[in-house]
């Protein structure tokens, strides 16, 4: 068996390896029209940036090391340029010599990766100082460029993962970062609720954020001087960065009937196979699937890449492992913030009609007493069976290890209460007594089986805001009441509630709250327990009320 692979970055070189474990007796071979295989692509910006030194720590690999370790011919510069199926042929170009090849196989993997989603106004143009980040060279060339034209001032046009991280590196080198975005938040993907937090993080390390910004016009000769967008303001720099997304690489897979999925990535089964057989696609290429709506989705992670070409490699040998989906688990470090991400958000869950309670729940990752520092983690769980079904989480310390914890616990179909009894490690230096974890889980799990549900502010505010007769409880201190209340609520703090619950109506419908959310959930107790039909507790308490009536009150005065 001869197995040809196009591409030979994460998914490619995957395949390649899980193959060769399996069997000895197949020939595979590698094509790339890149000089470099098997590179660390998310390494990029911060090679860019100096926190790794050299960006030959990104590229540990070579051909000859993969000769060497599997038996695997990967020929790098050497370019698929067409595909004839019915003669198991695939035709190409040696990028150096200019040569022209053909190589026969009987199996076909398509690891071509993704393509720039560029601006169409800068599509068929050079600029010396505008730049895209995808492969190493393209790191080099930026690194160069900072390098010997020592710039100031720098736009970065997008503002999801690449963007963001090349916007602090640039910040660490010293330059000015003005940060351009097409939506109104940041990380669009998330809720805005969550991703309008990064904005806060972005003013404490003066980078300059224009949201809902498109490039109309851009002015230069060879380089780029300014660009004006479409709200008429001008942007000059001495250099920019266009971190405006990728598209699967589709081209040659399309040119020989491949069919694509809705998502315009390769569609494929659980077994990487395409409609073509003995054709398989992997990674950024390839569509894969949610995990909980099994619906199609396209995340190129290279998570993703790297299990999906294990995958493949597997089944071409005759193995057994079946492609499960993805959860499109996402992390991400902006200078002192981590950002990350499971599952589904809010927004996602609403639009497969999904009967969802949202939590959110701010705690500290470790004790005060052990410098502790807070997280906000917003969790959805399914209101019909209790099943978790997406987290997104923002903080400092601990981020990354709450959202793999909950992103194994979706993947095995945890349930709130499921969160509560987790045997997680404890001691001071590493968590509280109850984890952010069990406190999620507790608290999801009250809202959906125990009947103290939860409200969102954002639903407060729709209340409010319709005129409805609501019942709002400030159980906190005074000072803290006076400075910083919701408009309208009753201050009964909870060592007073059980002596003054009978100044309140029991049939109206109550809001208790407190700072965060715990102290809310005892005096919600209460009231239910004297006889108060409906009471919920403010998810987040009056902190994240404050923090999102603030940014619904902006959108309102920009949207008039």
């Amino acid at each position: 068996m001869k197995i040809i692979i196009i591409g030979s970055v994460a998914a490619g070189t995957s395949v390649a390896a899980k193959a060769r474990r399996n069997t000895e007796d197949a020939e595979i071979v590698l094509y790339d029209k890149d000089m470099d295989v098997s590179y660390a692509v998310c390494g990029i910006p911060y090679a860019v940036g100096g926190e790794v030194e050299n960006f030959d720590e990104l590229t540990p690999r070579n051909s000859e090391w993969f000769k060497k370790r599997y038996n695997v011919d990967i020929h790098t510069s050497h370019e698929i340029t067409q595909v004839d199926y019915k003669k198991k042929l695939v035709h190409g170009i040696n990028l150096i010599t200019k040569k022209s090849f053909t190589n026969n196989f009987d199996v076909l993997v398509f690891a071509t990766g993704s393509v720039y989603n560029t601006p169409e106004i800068f599509v068929n143009r050079h600029f010396e100082n505008v730049f895209q980040v995808k492969n190493i060279s393209s790191g080099k060339s930026i690194k160069k460029f900072v390098d010997e034209n020592e710039p100031k001032k720098v736009v970065v046009i997008g503002a999801g993962y690449i963007g963001l991280e090349m916007a602090e590196q640039f910040q660490r080198l010293g330059l000015e970062v003005s940060l351009l975005q097409r939506s109104k938040y940041p990380m669009s993907h998330l809720d805005w609720d969550m991703s309008s937090r990064i904005i806060n993080e972005m003013k404490r390390k003066n980078i300059a954020f224009f949201p809902e910004e498109t490039v109309r016009k851009i002015n230069g000769d060879g380089s780029l001087k300014s660009i004006e967008t479409a709200k008429g303001t001008i942007f000059s720099a001495d250099i920019f960065v266009l971190a405006t997304g990728v598209k699967p690489n589709t081209a040659l897979a399309k040119s020989m009937g491949i069919k694509l999925g809705i998502t315009g990535a390769i569609e494929v089964n659980d077994k990487l196979e395409t409609n073509l057989p003995n054709v398989y696609a992997v990674g950024d290429v390839a569509e894969s699937f949610d995990r909980i709506t099994r619906l199609p989705i396209y995340r190129p992670l290279a998570s993703t890449a790297n299990k999906m070409g294990r995958i493949a490699g597997d089944i071409i040998t005759g193995g057994d492992l079946r492609h499960k989906g993805i959860l499109g688990t996402g992390i991400l470090r902006f200078f002192d913030l981590t950002i990350a991400q499971t599952g589904l958000t809010e927004k996602d869950a609403l639009a497969n009609d999904i009967a969802i309670t949202t939590l959110y729940n701010i705690k500290p990752n470790k004790p005060d007493y052990m410098n502790g520092k807070e997280m906000v983690i917003k969790a959805i769980a399914n209101k019909e069976n209790g099943k978790i079904l997406g987290a997104q989480i923002i903080g400092y310390d601990g981020v990354d290890k709450r959202i793999d914890v909950l992103a194994t616990a979706i993947s095995f179909g945890a349930t709130a209460e499921d969160l509560f009894h987790l045997d997680l490690a404890y001691a001071p230096p590493f968590s509280t007594t109850k984890d952010p974890i069990h406190y999620t889980g507790m608290a999801l799990n009250n809202d959906i089986n125990n009947d103290t549900p939860l409200m969102t502010p954002t639903e407060l505010l729709r209340r409010i805001d319709s005129g409805e007769k609501l019942q709002i409880i400030d159980t906190r201190s005074r000072k803290q009441f006076e400075t910083s209340k919701i408009e309208g609520a009753i201050h009964i703090p909870l060592a007073e509630l059980r002596d003054r619950y009978e100044e309140l109506g029991k049939e109206c419908v109550t809001v208790t709250y407190c700072n965060k959310g715990v102290t809310g959930n005892a005096a919600q107790n209460i009231l239910l327990k004297k006889g108060f039909r409906r009471v919920y507790n403010l998810s987040g308490g009056n902190k994240n009320y404050q923090e999102i009536l603030r940014n619904t009150r902006l959108n309102e005065q920009e949207e008039q």
